[in-house]
């Protein structure tokens, strides 16, 4: 069953934003090419300045944690940090059909 994956990210200092944007392109790019992607969107926040998200969407959480864990996103994760100054955040989602939740 696909899943939805959300990536929270925050900054405070608005002028690292030209350093943090080609990380994130090069991110979503590989992203986009890895097995079992589907869809990404990502988003800023108008009331909360300093904060994107992005909305992607696996075939399985399983392809979603192999590129999780592969060594080429986590060390472009590692400089993306380190440009935040904190941790991006995930939370990962799977649909409901119906409202019914499908496992107990």
């Amino acid at each position: 069953m696909a899943v939805s994956v959300l990536i929270r990210r925050s900054f405070s200092e608005t002028d690292k934003a030209a350093e943090l944007a080609p990380l994130i392109v090069k991110l979503r790019s590989l992203a986009t090419i890895q097995p079992g992607y589907i869809t990404g969107r990502t988003f800023r926040c108008l009331d909360c300045a300093g904060e994107y998200l992005v909305i992607s969407t696996w075939n399985t959480l399983e392809d979603w944690n192999r590129w999780l864990n592969s060594k080429e996103r986590q060390e472009l994760q590692n400089q993306v940090d380190e440009l935040l100054g904190g941790k991006t955040e995930y939370r990962i989602y799977e649909p409901l059909v119906g409202g019914i939740i499908p496992r107990f």
